[in-house]
């Protein structure tokens, strides 16, 4: 819900919202009080009104009121405290003010006295709120223009703070801050929270990997250039209709997982995606899109070289020239290399752990087509150089330094090891389908 308040009274009962004022000054931080400016007048005249956000609105006499009644009906208002002239002073019913018959046509909150007053603020208190972490520099769209189309559809029903991120300024920190500010309205009963990443799946990772295990939702609206988390989890990667999913709010548990002592939401790979990902570099993908994954992957099936490595799984040992080791928590059907069970399942406590062995580049093209046949029919790779295996912990040890990638960053490694954590996280996602 939108943070603003309309405060309004008859001039001869202006004392007593002043001094209403006065006494829950610490209850109404945090929201943006509307007030007609003959109102502040009449109030300022007995009460100070310092340490309050206030947003000065034409004077009643000017019809003030008809304008603060338009912006409750446009939905930019989530409660309305109005104190009416006393019964006997009154020249017509209370329910056909304009404030008060807009806000019933929009079944908004209503206060008449101080009581309810103090009611209706810890209500919408409760109400929900939502904390965006916005990345400006993720997608190719204007970002003003997209938080600006945000805010229109998420205000309506969230109390929104904005924070940005920066560049010398971990996602991950920022939500850590976020998950202090929620537990202690939590510890108040102050309403339910939800931090939403927008951004890629940068962005997505950091701030998930503060969020796991905390109960707190993670909410997405995808700006990135592959976005693989969302799509993954069938989330719409569409502005309105990211949005539009967040209000209907279902909420998923899915997995996390760990590699290398570093929260992993997507895959880690080593040979071709590690190399397919280092390729495609920020100028690439600016100028490509999506598309830069296809032109760095081609260039990376010409350049990658066979490497040997030992493969630990469930108390097996394996010894594997290989050119490709993908293990995927979650993946998109386009992420090709994490694909030889058809499907990667992103709640089932399991890492889908997928090992090429091409011999030549012709191989290696089988390979490949072999894994986006098997994402298209849903069904397990039927393929004598693919090896697929489902485990809770995996650990790989390498006889050179490899580029390892773990969800979209490159670092070097001659050991990995991943494990899961079985439905560490919250998203705000739809209901997967069953066939």
């Amino acid at each position: 819900m939108p943070s603003n308040i309309v405060l309004n009274a008859d001039p001869d009962v202006c004392p007593a919202m002043g001094t209403w004022i006065t006494n829950n000054t610490q209850l109404l931080s945090g929201f943006s009080l509307l007030i007609a400016e003959d109102v502040i007048e009449e109030l300022t005249l007995r009460h100070e009104l310092g340490g309050l956000s206030i947003i000065p609105c034409r004077a009643i006499r000017d019809g003030g009121d008809i304008s603060m009644a338009a912006k409750v009906l446009e939905g930019e208002i989530s409660g309305l405290i109005h104190f009416p002239a006393p019964p006997e002073q009154m020249s017509r019913d209370v329910l056909a003010e304009p404030l008060v018959r807009a806000a019933l046509l929009c079944d908004l909150p209503i206060a008449l006295n101080p009581a309810t007053a103090s009611a209706l603020l810890q209500g919408v208190k409760r109400s929900r709120r939502g904390y965006l972490i916005f990345n400006p520099i993720a997608g190719q769209g204007d970002p003003e223009v997209e938080l600006a189309e945000i805010r229109s559809y998420l205000e309506p029903q969230f109390m929104l703070q904005v924070w940005k991120t920066q560049p010398d300024l971990d996602p991950a920190d920022q939500a850590k801050e976020l998950i202090k500010e929620i537990k202690a309205f939590e510890k108040e009963g102050e309403g339910e929270s939800i931090i939403i990443a927008s951004g890629g799946d940068g962005t997505v990772g950091a701030v998930a990997s503060a969020l796991q295990g905390s109960d707190i939702p993670l909410g997405i609206i995808p700006r990135g250039t592959a976005n693989a988390f969302s799509v993954a989890l069938g989330i719409p990667t569409g502005v309105k209709a990211a949005c539009t999913n967040l209000l209907l709010g279902n909420l998923r548990r899915v997995d996390v997982a760990v590699c290398n002592d570093r929260p992993m939401i997507l895959l880690a790979g080593l040979g071709f995606e590690a190399g397919m990902v280092d390729k495609a570099s920020r100028e690439l993908k600016n100028i490509l899109g999506p598309m830069a994954y296809i032109f760095s992957g081609a260039r990376q099936l010409v350049d990658q070289q066979p490497f040997q490595a030992t493969m630990q799984i469930d108390g097996n040992e394996y010894q594997l020239d290989t050119s490709a080791i993908t293990v995927a928590n979650a993946a998109p059907a386009t992420s090709v290399m994490a694909q030889g069970f058809g499907e990667v399942i992103p709640d089932d406590g399991l890492l889908e752990v997928i090992v090429a062995t091409p011999k030549d580049r012709i191989g290696g093209f089988s390979v490949l087509s072999s894994l986006a046949w098997s994402a298209i029919k849903s069904s397990n790779a039927n393929h004598s150089n693919i090896a697929c295996f489902r485990t809770k912990q995996i650990q790989i040890k390498l006889n050179d330094v490899q580029k390892l990638v773990i969800d979209g960053e490159v670092l070097d490694a001659q050991t990995v090891t991943v494990s899961v954590n079985p439905q560490a996280l919250q998203v705000v996602a739809p209901i997967p389908l069953k066939f």
